[in-house]
């Protein structure tokens, strides 16, 4: 486990004995969570069975996204995230926020004629969003490819990088008295007469608590079965190239081909790739994207790499003589219908779930934990939870799950 100074709990540290609310997962979730109950002034613990960023924060782009969210409930999410994030970058800094639009790229007029329709469909649910004919295209990109059909700009799109803002948010946190603890795995929850939670109980003890907040990525699903109230949620495998440092600028927005949104929305577990491509500050440029359902398995695949370098050379060719110098693997929580999973347990009193953001959950961490605070202070959220409520699920999804 990495060290990270000012954040990184002692592995071995007893935990306390009581707590005014326990966050599982120290991932970016987990954080935003624990930073927005600890501003209330409630006492928070947050616990990990590897440490602070061990598991899918450390895997992912740090994308902040409303490009490829369709119009409905997850959309309004997204915005009001990026409103957040905004606030929480000129409150908190340091973690590379980026608000540099995003740019979608449609080959062909007949992908062009999708994506402006949507985009339509986008504006009427607040998303701004800029069609671009050819010229267009080439002026916000000057390096991209000859002879696309244009696309169109998103200026809400933003980036993180996600480890630095995760540390942000717990560091905030821990400022508040909030106290995060690694090496402790959750074995199960106890539960008062009424049904509701008493304790949990971890690999390092048992902490008295009335709120816990199962905010554990891919593997909520596996942790929602120890607490006793099984949550259809199961891991999405997603790999990323990074090359060789390049000039600043040369990749100006986050890129990526019109198809994307379709292979978001995919129930199919086998392999997709479409091309998603972005510089970063330090000057690398991050290459994806691939989807597929194969477990916790990181086992490397040279030809899903090969497609997803293939098709960012044809998005932008001068990368054909740039070095790949290294890739990696995150799993990402998946749900049944798509949507995240954020609200009160169906059964359980007093037990939380904030997860199923599949690989938006950088970018909706802040309205989620926003969500998550006003749901355990029994106050009017600012976005609707009832979507994503962990109960709409029938017993047969759940049973299919597993």
């Amino acid at each position: 486990m990495a060290e990270f100074p000012g954040v990184e709990p002692v592995r071995n540290e007893a935990l306390p004995l009581t707590a005014d609310a326990v966050v599982i997962g120290a991932g970016m979730v987990g954080a935003a969570i624990a930073a927005a109950l600890a501003a209330t002034g409630r006492r928070v613990l947050v616990v990990d069975r590897s440490g602070p960023l061990g598991g899918t924060t450390a895997g992912g782009e740090g994308n902040i996204l409303v490009s490829d969210k369709l119009p409905g409930p997850e959309l309004t999410l997204a915005l009001r995230s990026v409103a957040l994030w905004r606030e929480r970058a000129a409150e908190l800094g340091g973690f590379e926020f980026e608000a540099k639009g995003g740019v979608v790229v449609a080959h062909d007029q007949a992908q062009l004629a999708l994506l402006l329709e949507l985009g339509e469909r986008q504006r009427a649910a607040g998303v701004e969003v800029r069609p671009l004919d050819p010229d267009g295209l080439r002026a916000a990109e000057p390096r991209i490819a000859p002879g696309l059909a244009g696309g169109a700009f998103y200026p809400q799109d933003s980036q993180v990088q996600p480890m630095k803002a995760a540390l942000a948010f717990l560091s905030r946190a821990r400022h508040d008295g909030a106290r995060v603890v690694g090496g402790a795995d959750v074995l199960a929850l106890e539960r008062g007469a009424g049904g509701e939670v008493a304790a949990l109980v971890t690999s390092q003890g048992r902490v008295t608590a009335p709120v816990v907040v199962n905010a554990a990525g891919p593997w909520s699903g596996e942790v929602a079965n120890r607490l006793g109230t099984p949550v259809p949620v199961w891991p999405r495998r997603g790999r990323i190239l990074v090359t060789e440092p390049l000039p600043a600028g040369v990749i100006g927005h986050k890129v990526y081909e019109a198809d994307y949104v379709g292979a978001v929305a995919s129930d199919s577990a086998a392999l997709q790739c479409s091309a998603v491509v972005e510089g970063t500050a330090s000057g690398t440029v991050l290459i994806g994207s691939s989807r597929d359902a194969a477990g916790f398995s990181a086992a490397p695949d040279p030809a899903a790499l090969a497609e997803m370098a293939r098709r960012a050379v044809g998005l932008f060719p001068f990368l054909a003589a740039v070095r790949a110098i290294r890739s990696y693997t995150g799993f990402r929580p998946a749900s049944p219908d798509h949507l995240p999973v954020i609200g009160p347990d169906a059964e359980v009193p007093g037990l939380f779930h904030a997860t199923g953001h599949e690989g938006a959950g950088i970018g909706l961490a802040p309205a989620t934990a926003e969500l998550i605070t006003a749901l355990v202070a029994g106050t009017t959220p600012a976005v609707d939870p009832a979507p994503f409520a962990p109960g709409r699920f029938a017993k047969e999804v759940i049973a299919d799950a597993h």
